[in-house]
């Protein structure tokens, strides 16, 4: 039986959806650093996918490549696994970062809009779970997925969002049963780490954003090193964590 390897031996393999840019770009770096050959998933973000690759493989020749699909596609995801796994011929740590965000205020939700953030955010995760299995069955791998606190919390006009995300949180109980013990399933859920791309500067937003971090215990934003060292943590020194979700939010959930 295989034990869970090394990652500073250049053999353990960490697969990150959703990698190129922000926080899913430093959960790369950060495992580079710590050992790991690294497979960056992107679908839009091709370029910044390369450029990070080119980035690690420099460090480490060899060490990184680059995987492309759009995760709400049936067929694209698929074929997803096998890609993978043709990079390195292993897989030691799933990693599901891969995330649509954005606001969908209930008169005019659409079906398509909860299809895009239900795929992107649970169905993807679920069957990449299901595709990787064995793999990670082989090196006593771990699968470590990306929530949100707000799904206890509730967001106004973001009620698809939070309801994917719960779902995953669900899944990720539901596989630490079911792919026990060879394989364990965690979640981290960031808190105000970096703020939406979509957001636009103005006086209000300003104002939120400082309301927000006013509800911070800590008072002041996370960091994407802050998640990434998490991730790193689940992945590489809980192994006897299971089945639990980490928040990472300076004490936001509190209340």
């Amino acid at each position: 039986m295989t034990e869970h390897t090394d990652p500073t031996d250049g053999q353990a393999v960490v697969f990150i959806t959703g990698a190129a840019r922000r926080i899913g770009a430093e959960i790369a770096r950060t495992f580079h650093q710590a050992g790991y050959r690294v497979v960056i998933h992107c679908h839009r973000s091709r370029t910044d996918a390369d450029a990070l690759a080119l980035q690690l493989n420099e460090i480490r020749a060899g060490s990184t490549s680059v995987v492309s699909a759009d995760l709400t596609d049936e067929h694209a995801l698929s074929g997803l696994g096998d890609a993978v796994l043709s990079c390195h011929q292993r897989l030691d740590v799933l990693v599901n970062n891969a995330s649509s965000f954005y606001p969908t205020p209930l008169p005019s939700l659409t079906q398509v809009q909860w299809l895009d953030l239900m795929n992107s955010n649970a169905r993807a995760g679920l069957f990449l779970a299901q595709q990787l299995a064995p793999a990670l069955s082989t090196t006593a791998g771990s699968i470590i997925n990306l929530t949100d606190i707000n799904v206890s919390r509730g967001m106004a006009e973001f009620s698809a969002y939070t309801m994917a995300k719960a779902a995953l949180g669900a899944m990720t109980r539901s596989l630490a049963r079911e792919l026990a013990p060879r394989v364990r399933v965690n979640a981290v859920s960031p808190g105000a780490i970096l703020w939406p791309e979509h957001t636009q500067a103005s006086a209000a937003q300003d104002a939120e954003q400082a309301g927000i971090i006013s509800g911070i215990p800590l008072g002041r934003l996370g960091t994407p090193a802050d998640i990434a060292r998490t991730v790193l943590f689940l992945a590489r020194d809980a192994t006897y964590i299971t089945g639990q979700n980490i928040r990472v939010d300076g004490g936001r959930a509190l209340g």
